[in-house]
């Protein structure tokens, strides 16, 4: 699998047919415990709103660079007026929404403190939509079919897809040689039979089978007694962090390893796997590279807080092998960095020689990943390190340091760099927030003054006493003259 691949996305052409929805996000910070009832006081600092659900996995195919139909049904409410405004600003993305006046537009409202959560709010109705409102879905779905390479039934167990709906799209799609792929909710897998792939997570595989796949042999004989029952083509069974499973009829299991670092977030990773599955198919490419190209986008977005969407130029990146092991050269260090940037992240960065990494080291790093979003790590190279700490240094050559250092899960993305401070790749790559250690004074802190004159700020972390790379080394020196 090479970039070529993600350049062919842009052709995807996507049917999403399922439960539309708002996933709203009310920010702030808690510092205090309310008088009034022993629950915490969020102070407000802001709210954003975006499309959920089916809508974000319309959302995954036109920010992979394809276009798509989202089919569903909204409320006639104000929530619904929002929710086609949010959808006029996908480009390439064409709806077929539904109003249904007798019910609400589902909206999720999530009270969040950082990224810590609070309390979700739903407001929805879940009942069975009226015979004409189901029969109008249908129609809008059959009449988009005719435009697409690939179908998705989005299921949330909202009421947009039910038994009619499900099996007269799946019917007709096989008719015109259209795959479809299912993310399910429902309890009774069979409603889905003649689909290509079903796509399950570890809960609703175990409704299904009865078994749950707790290592890979488990995994297999779920998927194995799931195609015995069901007629369908495959299964891909999504298992958190063991990664995934496929299983195709007569073909051996294909068992795939999560890729991440760091879990922010998994709302929303099954939509981002079903939308680059859908979306990779529709361009030729066969059902396991699919998966494999699936399941670096789902450890992408699973590093993202709430919603996500992963964009091409994060798949590149991730698909080569510098990015694979969170290493990265200047130029590809600053396109993350602003795309980040572009997606509201906050950037740390720290830097130094990490010799021989120690529990001081992993002490700071954590704390520093602790206050951003992304933390970028630059690290010196072998000569510059050897200039700073005199002859015999680095014990470890500067590939060894940046490896061990792209293994933590806490840090992002690891630079090296040849000179002596960090202050020209800081003036690049403009990071909100500088670390070092508190043995520097703010003033010390090399390319603090840039970082504070374009907004950012200088922190000065605790340090663990009683841990350093000299000492070590001094130590191993000595029981070797012994």
């Amino acid at each position: 699998m090479d970039g070529t691949v993600i350049e062919r996305l842009a052709q995807a052409n996507v049917l999403v047919v399922g439960d539309v929805l708002i996933d709203r996000y009310v920010e702030g910070r808690v510092s205090r415990i309310s008088p009034e009832a022993p629950v915490p006081v969020l102070r407000h600092a802001g709210e954003r709103s975006l499309i959920g659900a089916a809508g974000n996995v319309a959302a995954n195919v036109i920010v992979l660079g394809g276009q798509a139909t989202l089919c569903g049904i909204v409320g006639d409410d104000k929530a619904a007026d929002e929710l086609i405004a949010l959808c006029g600003q996908l480009p390439h993305l064409r709806t077929r929404l539904i109003r249904d006046k007798t019910r609400p537009t589902t909206v999720k409202t999530r009270f969040l403190s950082g990224w810590h959560q609070l309390i979700r709010v739903d407001a929805e109705e879940t009942h069975a939509m009226a015979p004409a409102i189901a029969a109008a879905v249908l129609a809008e779905a059959l009449a988009a079919l005719r435009e697409t390479r690939v179908a998705v039934l989005s299921d949330y167990a909202k009421g947009v897809l039910n038994a009619d709906t499900i099996t007269g799209l799946i019917a007709a799609a096989r008719n015109a040689g259209v795959p479809v792929l299912v993310d399910p909710k429902k309890s009774d897998a069979a409603v889905f039979a003649g689909a290509r792939l079903l796509t399950p997570n570890l809960e609703e595989l175990a409704q299904f089978t009865g078994i749950r796949a707790d290592g890979d042999e488990a995994a297999e004989a779920a998927c194995r007694r799931l195609l015995d029952s069901v007629a369908i083509d495959g299964v891909l069974v999504t298992r958190g962090a063991a990664g995934m499973t496929l299983l195709e009829r007569d073909r051996k299991p294909l068992h795939i390893r999560a890729e991440t670092h760091r879990v922010f977030d998994v709302t929303g990773a099954g939509d981002t796997v079903i939308a680059t599955l859908a979306a990779a198919l529709a361009v030729g490419e066969a059902l396991v590279d699919a998966v494999r190209l699936a399941n670096t986008a789902a450890g992408i977005a699973v590093t993202k807080p709430g919603t996500a969407t992963v964009h091409p130029s994060e798949l590149s990146l991730a698909l080569g092998a510098a990015r694979a092991a969170g290493i990265a050269e200047l130029g590809d260090a600053v396109d993350q960095v602003a795309l980040w940037r572009s997606q509201n992240l906050k950037v740390g960065f720290t830097n130094g020689c990490f010799d021989l990494l120690h529990r001081g080291h992993l002490y700071s790093l954590e704390q520093a990943a602790r206050r951003v979003d992304r933390l970028v790590v630059a690290v010196n190279s072998d000569a510059s390190t050897a200039r700073l700490k005199g002859p015999g240094r680095p014990v470890q050559d500067i590939a060894t340091r940046s490896a061990v250092l792209a293994a933590l899960r806490f840090v992002d993305l690891v630079v090296p760099f040849d000179e002596d401070t960090p202050e020209a790749l800081i003036r690049v790559l403009n990071p909100d927030i500088l670390f070092k250690g508190n043995d520097y004074a703010e003033a010390e802190v090399a390319g603090g003054d840039h970082v504070k004159a374009n907004g950012g700020r200088v922190e000065l972390l605790p340090l663990l006493a009683g841990h350093s790379t000299t000492s070590t080394v001094k130590r191993v020196k000595a029981l070797r003259q012994e």
